[in-house]
């Protein structure tokens, strides 16, 4: 049974993933290479919960304690007897790949590892370890707290009894699950994304973002409109999403559009940096 999770990570997904774990009554530790990391995860998860109590999601009283129930940490071996480490490290398979080699020495031997990946391969990541059955994705959206959905991604040598513990563990967070396949862009990606590239092809052709995401909500009910979605997820991470889509099926209808490469390169990745389809304060 999963009680002790080890979160590798301190970014917004790897703050907010620690936020949700210990809501739950798991046991946490946050890992991060610098102690600079650590406290802007802290910073940002008091934000959030500020946030959160504001607009009722949370109650005051059951997160006044929930910080100090996280241990954060710049060692790999204070979470050794972790029973499910969760990497939210950046999506470069190299990069994951090389932790999920030092998470295999670092953690118990029937410790579950898993990659919160929006589009890498599960398989991939888990074959530079000793144990790719207990190699996991679990996809969690953002605002973590605020998203319903996990996700939870089976490669090919993902064992029944690790896909068991999984869902038993999305429950216990209160979040809605679904299983997919670990291919590229999983199930709401490979759906979501080319929409969000096909919005983008309508404003490389002169339309005005405004009128495309009015389109959307007004007429498909959308709460959101893609272009702005698509800046508060990340331009840089639409593209990043698009390549994989595009070189795993090797399929035209995923070329990512090239306004994209063109806005990362600007600097404009939405949100995060100030200017995206829209600029923010």
């Amino acid at each position: 049974m999963i009680n002790r999770i080890m979160v590798v990570g301190a970014g917004l997904m790897g703050a907010g993933i620690a936020l949700v774990t210990a809501k739950a009554g798991f046991r946490v530790t946050i890992v991060d290479r610098t102690v600079e990391d650590l406290e802007r995860a802290k910073q940002h998860m008091h934000k959030s919960i500020a946030s959160l109590v504001k607009r009722g999601v949370y109650l005051a009283e059951e997160t006044r304690y929930l910080l100090e129930d996280i241990q954060f940490s710049t060692k790999l071996e204070d979470g050794k007897d972790a029973d499910l480490v969760i990497e939210a490290i950046p999506e470069k398979l190299g990069l994951k790949q090389a932790m999920f080699r030092e998470l295999d020495e670092a953690v118990q031997t029937e410790a579950i590892l898993a990659s919160n990946t929006s589009s890498l391969s599960i398989a991939a990541i888990g074959s530079a370890t000793r144990r790719p059955d207990k190699v996991v994705g679990t996809h969690f959206f953002s605002p973590v707290p605020m998203m319903e959905l996990l996700e939870i991604v089976r490669a090919l040598e993902t064992s029944d009894e690790t896909m068991r513990q999984l869902l038993e563990f999305g429950e216990r967070l209160g979040k809605k699950t679904i299983t997919a396949k670990d291919f590229p862009g999983f199930t709401v990606n490979r759906v979501l994304v080319p929409m969000l590239n096909e919005a983008a092809f309508l404003v490389m052709e002169g339309n005005d973002p405004h009128d495309i995401d009015k389109g959307m909500t007004l007429g498909a009910n959308h709460p959101l409109g893609p272009l702005r979605l698509s800046d508060y997820v990340g331009i840089d991470v639409i593209l990043f999403t698009l390549e994989s889509l595009y070189e795993g099926f090797n399929d035209s209808k995923y070329r990512p559009c090239p306004l994209l490469r063109r806005m990362v390169e600007a600097g404009r990745l939405g949100k995060k940096s100030g200017q995206g389809f829209y600029k923010y304060d």
